[in-house]
């Protein structure tokens, strides 16, 4: 392992673009790792609040209609918007996000939990573009798959540590929780302003270009090509929001049972900060499709063996190897969305937009989905049923995926 990081970190001395890459990582890191402590609080201070997981799963489904609604406008309305600016309004979109949650304490009605979920939908999209742009602009084709790799250390140790911290925090308080997250985030901020010319890609803005019908068209013909990517977008999303619904909840069960019990959720994100600097080191450039799609094989077969066993160590020794594999595919897959948005020019954002809205749509139907089989089976059930889904589309993909998607390059080029 020490050999390993001594000669990433030689290759990333001895390359221009790395320094860039980890900066801009670094800032999204303090930004995710607030986000990890409001993840770890809402779907626990919603089902605490109005006692129903179903009714907790479709509050947090509402965060992605707001950003699917979102993927439709912010091709267009984010054109000439400069990933400064866009990362920068996602960390207030955050900070709004905690504050409002804050305030569920005192006044527990639907309307704000819904406005707190829109906030929070909203500073998804944001970073989401923002990284997308980052790398389809600062970083060469053959370095993305390393370079997601690594920002994927980045995010999985913010998600890691956030419910940890959370955890910690919220057995301290609220005052001390909504305190914490807001100094993470100014420290983004600081960092952000400071560092201003690393992080901007300017683009020409006509925000009277607009077109919701027009963008729904476009995805429609670039999901003709690119579906099997957004299927297996779709399942990551669905196993991801599992994770974050019924696994919050869960491990806030177990943990009351086993003092290990409460890394449940964080063993999940875990496996990505070791298995990024694999996929960075691999610099897989050819078959990441089918490489990520018989890694969800491998990570839904885990999710089925957890429900064999009742004890709290075989469950998170389950989670860790079904995590292994999703840490893998997540970064492959990301690879291929950003080979594909660098082949599209200006219309780029078009492919950004349609890549978020699968994330969203998993979002949307998943918490209900899984809080509705939580409230039959139970939560530990729940994970066996995702992992049967899982692995039987991702084995029907092997036999239909692509080796190359095929653009319709005429078309894109005379979309406005």
């Amino acid at each position: 392992m020490f050999a390993l990081f001594s000669r990433r970190y030689l290759q990333i001395s001895q390359n221009e673009f790395w320094p860039k890459i980890l900066l801009f990582c670094f800032i999204l890191f303090l930004a995710r790792l607030s986000d990890g402590i409001i993840s770890f609080w809402a779907p626990v201070q919603i089902q605490s609040v109005l006692g129903s997981s179903v009714v907790m799963g479709l509050i947090i489904s509402f965060q992605s209609v707001v950003g699917l609604m979102a993927d439709i406008v912010f091709p267009k309305l984010l054109r000439g918007v400069r990933a400064r600016g866009l990362v920068f309004w996602g960390i207030m979109m955050s900070g709004f996000t905690s504050f409002f949650l804050v305030n569920t304490i005192f006044w527990p009605f639907v309307s704000i939990f819904l406005v707190t979920m829109a906030l929070w939908g909203i500073y998804y999209e944001l970073i989401s573009f923002a990284s997308y742009q980052f790398m389809e602009g600062s970083v060469p084709p053959h370095m993305r798959s390393s370079a997601w790799g690594v920002a994927g250390i980045f995010l999985n140790l913010a998600y890691f540590l956030g419910p940890l911290i959370a955890s910690y925090l919220l057995y301290r308080g609220y005052v001390i929780t909504e305190a914490s997250i807001i100094l993470f985030l100014v420290a983004a901020l600081i960092l952000l302003l400071i560092t201003e010319k690393v992080h901007d890609i300017p683009v020409k803005v006509d925000l009277t270009e607009v077109n919701p019908g027009l963008e729904i068209r476009h995805w429609l013909t670039l999901g003709k090509v690119v579906w099997p990517a957004i299927v297996i977008s779709l399942l990551l999303g669905l196993i991801d929001s599992t994770f974050w619904t019924t696994g919050a909840v869960y491990t806030e069960k177990l943990s009351g049972e086993n003092f290990w019990g409460g890394l449940f959720l964080p063993i999940y994100q875990f496996p990505g900060i070791v298995t990024g600097l694999i996929i960075a080191r691999w610099g897989i450039y050819k078959g990441k499709k089918i490489l990520s799609e018989k890694m969800l094989i491998l990570a839904g077969l885990f999710l089925i063996a957890l429900t064999l066993s009742g004890t709290v160590f075989w469950q998170l020794s389950m989670v860790l190897l079904s995590s292994i594999a999703v840490s893998i595919s997540y970064p492959l897959i990301e690879g291929v969305y950003s080979d594909v948005v660098a082949r599209m020019g200006r219309e780029k954002k078009e492919m950004i937009g349609l890549t978020n809205s699968m994330v969203n749509i998993s979002y949307i139907f998943a918490p209900p989905f899984t809080g509705l089989i939580s409230s039959k089976v139970g939560e530990q059930m729940t994970f066996g049923i995702v992992g049967v889904i899982v692995v039987v589309v991702s084995v029907l993909l092997l036999f239909v995926t692509p080796k190359k998607f095929r653009l319709p390059q005429g078309e894109i080029k005379t979309w406005e």
